[in-house]
C-alpha cells in the first residue's frame, strides 16, 4: 500500500518552491519597470498558500519511501512542476494559451529548448528569466534524479552509478547527500563562471545572465529569435561550446576534478568516447559542409563546431542554418540528437554509456558464438557489468525506439510532413529543442503547429527527460496492488 504522506510531503515542496522562485521574475520585471509584475502576485500567494499547507500538515513525516513511492514522486514532481510553471505564460503579457503554455513549461523543465515564442525579443524580461530559470533548474535536478534516483529504481542500467557499494565513484564522498552538495556547488560555479565570461564578451548583463542558466544546462533557451546568430560573435560561440561540452559531461567526475587532477576528466570511459564521437562528427561535416560556410577557415570550424555541440547535448543553440550545409549535415545531426551526452550530465538522448555498454554485449555474443563455453566478463569504468545491466540497457534501446515510432506516428496524423514528424519525434525524445524542415528547422519554431502535435510533443519530452520506464511502470496494474 502506498504511503501518500511522503508523497504530499514532496508535492507541497514543490509547489511552496516554485512559488519562492516566481519573485525572481516578478523583480525582474519591476527592475526594467514592466507593469506586468502584478500578474505573478496571485499565483505567488497561491502556491506558498496551498504548497505552505501541504508541508506543515505533514512537516513531521520521514521522507523514508518504498520503491513504488519513489517512482509516484519522481514522475508527480516533474508533472507538479510543469503544471505550476505553465501558469506565468498564461496570465502574463505573453498570453499563450494552456497548451502552448504547457508546452513552453514542459521544453524548459525538461531543458529541451522548443519553443512556441516567435517574438522573443518582444517579450518582457520576466518572461525571458522565467523561460532561463526553468531549464536552469531542470538541468540540475535531472544531474540529481541521475545520480540518486534512477539508479535506485534500475532504470535503463543506470544501476552502474549507484553512489553507494562497489561502484568506482565510492571513495570520493560516501554520503549521497555530500555528493548532491558538491554537484550542485560545481553547477552553481560553473553557472557564474560562464556568466562573467559571457558579459566580458560584450553581451548584455541580462542576456549574459540568462544565457548562462541555459547554457550549462544545455537547455537551449534564448532571449533573441535568432539565438546566438544575434551575438555575431565568434568569442562567445567559443566559449558556449566549451560549458555546452562541460555540460554534457558527468558532474560527479567535474565534482572530483580540480586544477591540479583535471587528467581525472579524460579517465572517465563516456567522457572519451563522447569527445570521438564530437570531433569525428565536427571533422566530416568540416569537410562535407565547409564551402556553404562564409568566413575564414577558424571561423568555419567555430560555427561547425557549435552547432554540433549544440545537437549532441540537446542544447539546441543556433548560430547558422544547418540546413543549408547539405542533407548529409542533416542526416548526421539527426543520429547525433539520440546518442546524446553522458549518463550523469544535463544532455539528453540515449547516453554514451548504453551504446558503449550494447557494443560490449555484441562483442561478447559473438565471442560465445566460437567459444561456447568460454566464461567472459566485462567492466565499465573499473566495474563488472552484470548480465542485469545488459538485459536494462537492451529494454531501455527498445523503449526508446518504439516511443519514438510511436511519437513520430501520432504527429503523421495531425497532417505534418514526413521530415517534421520524424525530426520533431527525435528532438522530442532527445530534449534537444529545433528540428529539421521549414516548420521547426533552425530557422523555425513550434508556435504554427496545432495542438494536438503539441501534445504528443509535450508527453514525448517528458518520457524522454523521465527515461520512459520510470512513467510507463505506473501504467502496470501490478503496480498499484498491494
Amino acid at each position: 500500500m502506498l504511503n501518500f504522506k511522503p508523497i504530499a510531503l514532496v508535492g507541497g515542496i514543490v509547489v511552496c518552491g516554485v512559488g519562492f522562485l516566481l519573485f525572481i521574475p516578478m523583480i525582474t520585471e519591476i527592475i526594467y519597470k514592466s507593469e506586468s509584475w502584478q500578474s505573478y502576485t496571485a499565483p505567488i500567494l497561491l502556491y506558498l498558500i496551498v504548497g505552505g499547507s501541504l508541508v506543515i500538515i505533514n512537516r513531521n513525516v520521514e521522507l523514508k519511501m518504498s520503491t513504488k513511492e519513489a517512482f509516484v514522486i519522481t514522475v508527480l514532481s516533474w508533472v507538479l512542476l510543469a503544471i505550476l510553471c505553465a501558469v506565468p505564460f498564461i496570465y502574463t503579457q505573453s498570453n499563450l494559451s494552456v497548451v502552448d503554455a504547457l508546452f513552453e513549461s514542459m521544453s524548459g523543465i525538461t531543458t529541451t529548448g522548443a519553443t512556441v515564442f516567435n517574438n522573443l525579443d518582444e517579450l518582457t524580461k520576466g518572461i525571458l528569466i522565467w523561460r532561463a530559470l526553468l531549464q536552469w533548474l531542470g538541468g540540475i535536478g535531472i544531474v540529481v534524479i541521475a545520480l540518486v534516483i534512477l539508479p535506485f529504481l534500475r532504470i535503463g542500467g543506470m544501476q552502474l552509478f549507484h553512489l553507494e557499494g562497489d561502484d568506482p565513484y565510492d571513495k570520493f564522498l560516501p554520503k549521497i547527500s555530500s555528493v548532491v552538495a558538491k554537484i550542485v556547488i560545481v553547477y552553481v560555479s560553473l553557472t557564474a563562471l560562464l556568466f562573467v565570461l559571457y558579459y566580458l564578451n560584450q553581451m548584455t548583463l541580462f542576456d549574459a545572465l540568462a544565457h548562462s542558466l541555459t547554457t550549462i544546462s544545455t537547455g537551449g533557451f534564448s532571449t533573441h529569435n535568432n539565438s546566438f546568430a544575434y551575438f555575431q560573435s565568434n568569442s562567445i560561440l567559443n566559449i558556449a561550446i566549451i560549458f555546452m561540452i562541460l555540460g554534457s559531461f558527468p558532474f560527479l567526475v567535474l565534482a572530483q576534478t580540480s586544477f591540479t587532477n583535471i587528467s581525472t576528466i579524460f579517465k572517465d570511459n563516456q567522457i572519451r568516447l563522447f569527445l570521438i564521437i564530437l570531433i569525428f562528427a565536427v571533422s566530416i561535416i568540416f569537410y562535407l559542409a565547409r564551402t556553404y560556410i562564409d568566413g575564414s577557415t577558424l571561423q568555419k570550424l567555430t560555427t561547425i563546431s557549435f552547432n554540433t555541440i549544440s545537437i549532441i547535448s540537446g542544447t539546441g543553440y543556433v548560430s547558422s542554418n544547418f540546413e543549408h550545409w547539405g542533407n548529409y549535415a542533416s542526416v548526421l545531426f539527426l543520429i547525433l540528437m539520440f546518442i546524446g551526452g553522458c549518463a550523469g550530465s544535463t544532455t539528453g538522448g540515449l547516453k554514451i554509456f548504453r551504446f558503449q555498454i550494447l557494443f560490449k554485449y555484441i562483442h561478447l555474443h559473438l565471442k560465445k558464438m566460437l567459444q561456447p563455453h568460454m566464461v567472459l566478463t566485462l567492466q565499465f569504468n573499473g566495474k563488472k557489468v552484470p548480465e542485469s545491466t545488459f538485459e536494462s540497457v537492451i529494454t531501455f534501446f527498445f523503449i526508446y525506439i518504439i516511443t519514438f515510432a510511436t511519437s513520430a506516428l501520432l504527429l503523421s496524423f495531425s497532417g505534418l510532413d514526413f521530415l517534421t514528424c520524424i525530426s520533431a519525434a527525435a528532438s522530442a525524445i532527445s530534449n534537444v529543442g529545433p528540428g529539421l524542415g521549414e516548420i521547426i528547422g533552425p530557422e523555425g519554431n513550434y508556435s504554427s503547429l496545432d495542438n494536438y502535435p503539441k501534445l504528443i510533443l509535450t508527453l514525448t519530452m517528458f518520457l524522454g527527460r523521465l527515461e520512459m520506464l520510470t512513467i510507463l511502470v505506473l501504467l502496470l496494474p501490478s503496480f498499484w496492488k498491494n
